[in-house]
């Protein structure tokens, strides 16, 4: 995507600028422009997500297979949301650890209904969910 370069200037406190500089440098950015373009492009994303918009994302799961019917407690959640649920990846951790890993697309609200429901679960040991964007991308 090419686009025209617009420069602006910022005042923050000094204090604020040195612990950006610092937090930048240790996340890997060459200069502050591109720490700052995330940082805005983060905000659209935010935006998008609650505006009910097509949002998409990632929910990851990790638990013990051997937990007594936490298995199919999480297939049944996920078949009552197979309509955001685009794919599934299963990762062996070890000889019970288990992750899975959802990716979905559709409203923020099913999305979070979604993950909701996997999180209130008896038995998982971690979720998370990712948010991003897809309304950049036609179907």
């Amino acid at each position: 995507m090419s686009s025209e370069l617009v420069r602006f200037s910022i005042s923050i406190d000094k204090d604020l600028s040195d612990k950006f500089d610092k937090k930048i440098k240790k996340q890997g950015y060459a200069n502050r422009s591109e720490a700052i373009r995330d940082l805005i492009r983060d905000s659209f994303v935010t935006d998008e997500w609650y505006e009910g918009t097509v949002v998409a994302g990632g929910i990851s799961i990790v638990y013990d297979h051997h937990k007594r019917e936490l298995m199919s407690k999480i297939m049944d959640i996920q078949h009552d949301h197979h309509d955001i649920i685009i794919s599934t990846q299963h990762v062996h951790l070890g000889h019970s650890g288990c992750l899975e890993i959802l990716v979905v697309k559709g409203s923020a609200g099913k999305i979070e209904e979604l993950y909701n429901s996997l999180k209130s679960t008896k038995g998982i040991d971690h979720i998370g969910l990712t948010r991003t964007a897809a309304s950049n991308f036609k179907h």
